[in-house]
């Protein structure tokens, strides 16, 4: 885990953490009841904020900043502390990301809504990857609590 600002180890904070988790976990749930019930526009707005109050998860818990809505440069964020982030948990940021805005605003469609726009498919894609930045944060989380 990093460093804060060379005072020594961060000091976790884990009662901001759990908050901000279950936050997250709760959402992620709240998005397979959408997809179950075909509101695929919702699960993937939802998978999106799932992912992202799990990142601002760790980052509260570090003891740092989170500010925004972009999965990706909140990650940005994490690497800044040296965290390792790899490529594949990038992906899945950039894909969540796209589906912040999109999911919920007609006007960001030339026609219809966004209900016209997302599929079942689509909606397992993104709570899928939502699933694997919790999971990320989860290790992350227990990596700190076992320094």
């Amino acid at each position: 885990m990093p460093a804060n600002s060379g005072t020594g180890p961060v000091c976790f904070d884990w009662d901001e953490y759990e908050r901000w988790m279950r936050q997250a976990t709760d959402t992620l749930e709240s998005a397979k009841v959408d997809a179950d019930h075909a509101f695929f526009n919702w699960a993937c707005f939802k998978a999106q904020q799932a992912g992202e109050y799990a990142i601002k998860a760790i980052l509260h818990g570090l003891g740092y900043p989170a500010i925004g809505h972009s999965i990706v440069v909140l990650a940005d964020r994490l690497k800044g502390l040296d965290v390792e982030i790899g490529d594949s948990l990038m992906a899945d940021a950039r894909l969540l990301d796209r589906h912040y805005i999109p999911p919920r605003y007609p006007n960001s469609y030339p026609s219809g809504s966004p209900l016209d726009y997302y599929d079942d498919p689509t909606s397992q894609q993104a709570i899928e990857a939502s699933r694997r930045v919790l999971r990320f944060v989860e290790n992350l989380a227990n990596e700190a609590m076992e320094a």
